[in-house]
């Protein structure tokens, strides 16, 4: 249950920028996961996974699905969002703060 819950236009759009603008879609080259990627510096990522893209990824369905492992990514899909920098599929740099 979400603890706040945002209801005017200017914090719902913060909410969206925050989460959603200036993704990118890569699939993972492995299993074809496809998640949602923003890189704000070299060292910055933000993925967003869809349950789709987690219930495709063997990685994350080896998992058992307790506690908060969010930190703990798929080296596999890691590998592939390099590649997509790489190629200049995702742009890296923060754009008015997001």
């Amino acid at each position: 249950m979400a603890s706040f819950v945002p209801t005017s236009a200017d914090t719902l759009e913060d909410q969206r920028l925050y989460t959603s603008a200036r993704l990118t879609e890569v699939a993972c080259l492995d299993c074809l996961a496809r998640v949602g990627v923003k890189k704000n510096s070299d060292h910055h990522t933000s993925i967003q996974w869809s349950r789709e893209a987690r219930e495709a990824c063997p990685e994350l369905s080896r998992r058992d699905g307790r506690g908060r492992d969010h930190h703990q990514g798929c080296p596999r899909l890691s590998a592939s969002i390099e590649s997509a920098v790489r190629e200049g599929k995702v742009d890296i740099g923060a754009e008015d703060g997001y």
